[in-house]
Order: structure tokens, then sequence, then C-alpha cells
């Protein structure tokens, strides 16, 4: 387990704050799979309206805020903060920092602030959402002529703030925040490429006896990739075949950087062996590995890693088949040639030996 990038608190006015600071952390997550964050009476969510018309096929600018831009440019994108609270609520609206440390898109406390912060202005810096009610924000990002090149991270947040539940006592307030990540590269040119590649793929299984896959993964990309996909089993004891199964959200990759992706399967599944086809998605790029593997038997262990299909075995296979069609057709062709000038020569053959008395 990675150690917390949260410094300990020295208050229990700073305690509680930084609890449901890091309890909001994982928001942006929630928004990328359209949950909100509740309040005492409601929820609050924050969502993106506004997607670039050259990115309206990648999934991850529905829910983040992803972009390419030279130096000196400015643009805008709308959101919208939406309440389920039956009661009117206040929300602060924000820009803070994040970064991308051991494989997670990890959340400053507070309104810590970065470089891409520092080019963030919000139309409005709170919002008083009437019951059930929703409000638009627009956010400018003007970035500077003198800006370098490379990816920033920051997070929009939506932040409502209560009185502490019954049984905590002192000067103590509750805050509860939701956000939208926001992914800003910035260079000349086009836009860098994004890409990863799947490495090896042990299985596992648990303490409770869960059956689960660790995929070592590599950004080999040059912008962040966010990971997500399925696993299918297929040709397991008895034929079964199981899933698919989704990967566990959460493993951000930098530039650079290498990681993990879980998924955690049935607890009745029999060890194997199975044949395995995991999908990777980021965005616009996607990656599929197959192979076979098999889970061990006893709890809190792991299995051999798994036998994974060469993409070179299968490019061999087919430029084999290939040679072979193309074999099969000129020895044809050849012996059709032969057959019509066997034809053509035969009764000229047979004049030609004829007697002349």
């Amino acid at each position: 387990m990675s150690r917390s990038p949260f410094p300990r608190p020295a208050s229990a006015a700073l305690l509680a704050f930084l609890l449901h600071a890091m309890m909001g952390a994982p928001a942006a997550t929630d928004a990328e799979r359209g949950r909100t964050r509740p309040t005492d009476e409601g929820a609050i969510s924050i969502r993106v309206l506004e997607i670039p018309a050259n990115r309206v096929d990648d999934p991850r600018s529905h829910v983040f805020i992803v972009d390419h831009v030279n130096p000196g440019t400015t643009f805008t994108r709308r959101l919208e903060v939406r309440s389920t609270s039956a009661k009117p609520q206040h929300v602060e609206l924000y820009a803070a920092a994040a970064s991308i440390n051991r494989g997670r898109f990890t959340f400053a406390p507070d309104r810590g602030s970065n470089e891409l912060t520092s080019w963030i202005r919000l139309d409005r810096s709170a919002a008083d959402l009437p019951p059930r009610g929703s409000a638009r924000v627009k956010a400018t990002v003007a970035v500077p002529q003198w800006a370098g090149k490379g990816e920033r991270y920051a997070v929009i947040w939506a932040q409502v703030s209560s009185e502490p539940a019954d049984g905590i006592h002192g000067n103590v307030t509750l805050v509860n925040r939701v956000g939208v990540r926001a992914y800003l590269d910035v260079g000349p040119g086009g836009e860098p490429p994004s890409d990863f590649q799947i490495g090896t793929i042990i299985p596992q299984r648990a303490e409770d006896g869960r059956p689960k896959i660790v995929a070592a993964v590599s950004n080999t990309g040059e912008r962040a990739v966010d990971l997500n996909g399925q696993l299918t089993l297929t040709d397991g004891p008895s034929s079964l075949s199981a899933g698919p199964y989704l990967i566990d959200r959460g493993t951000t990759l930098a530039p650079g950087e290498r990681g993990n992706v879980t998924a955690q399967l049935g607890k009745e599944l029999p060890d194997g062996p199975w044949t395995f086809h995991l999908t990777l998605n980021s965005g616009r790029v996607s990656h599929t590995l197959t192979g076979t593997l098999t889970f061990p038997a006893k709890p809190g262990t792991w299995g051999l890693a798994a036998s994974v299909d060469s993409p070179w075995t299968l490019a061999l296979a087919l430029a084999a088949l290939v040679i072979l069609i193309a074999a099969s057709v000129i020895l044809l062709l050849r012996f059709r040639r032969f057959r019509a000038r066997a034809f053509a020569s035969g009764p000229a053959n047979e004049e030609s030996t004829g007697s002349t008395g």
C-alpha cells in the first residue's frame, strides 16, 4: 500500500477537513461512473457539458477536461453542478492542484495550487442551488505564451460544508466535495501520442478465496492514461466460460510510468486452465491480450505467470496460410495449363505417326 500524499493534521478541525477531503478524493472517478457524493440531505455532482469537436470520440473527454494546446492559447469549458437535496445548498467552486503518483491520480488537500490552477479562472466562486436544482459554471483556461512543454493536472471542485453529525463535538466542520479532473498538455505542434503496453499477467487467489488477476501495464506514450477494461475467460474445465469481469478502476499512469491493474473474479471459479481475453482501454487507445492461465488452489497465494499468445505467432500463422493458398493457386494454374497443352498437342501427334504405305 502506498503512503498517503496528505500530511498528518494538527487539530480536530483540520482533521475533519482532511478526512472529508480524502473522502472526496475519488470524486472524479465517481463522476466518471455517473455517481454523486452524498451530503447529509442529498447529493451533489459536477459534470462536463462541453466537449471539443475533435474529441467527441474520446470517452475521457466526456467526463474530464482533456486537451492539448499551444502556448498562448485561451479556451473555455462549461460545467454543471447539480444537487439532489430537498434543501437549498451553498456550493463553493474552485480549482485545486492534482498530480499522478504511483499509479494514482492524487488530489491536493484543501485548495493547494500548482501551475495549471494559476491558469484557470471560474466565472463564479460559489452557487446557491435551490432544492434539487442546478447551476452552470464556465472555466476559462489561459495558457501563457512562456508555458513550457508538458502535461499538467488539476481538479475543478464543487464543495459543500455541513454541520457535524451527532456525537461529534468541538469546532468541527465537515467538508464534502466532488470534482472534474483536468489533463492539459502544452506544447507546439500536434498532440503527442497516447499509448500503453500490457505486460506480465499473474493469477492470484486472495485470502478470502476469490481468484483475481494482476496485470502489469507500462505507459509508452507521452500523455497520462486512465485504464479500464474487462477480462473474459473461456475454454475452462468442462468447457466453462466466465465473465466479462470489469477491471478495478483507479489506475492512472503518467508518461513513462509503470503500474498494475486488477480484476476480481467469482469465488466459486475453478482453478482452470482457462483461455483469457484481457482488453484495456484509455480514451481512444485499446489493446487486447490473450493466452492461458491457471489460478492457484490455496488462498493467499500467487500462481504462475500467464502464458500469452504472441502476436508474432499469429502473424507467422497468417503468413504461412497466405503462402499455402498462393502455392495452391500457382499449382492449380500450372496443372490447368499442362492439361490444356496436352489436349492441344494430342491429335497432331496421332496424325504425324500415321503410315505412308
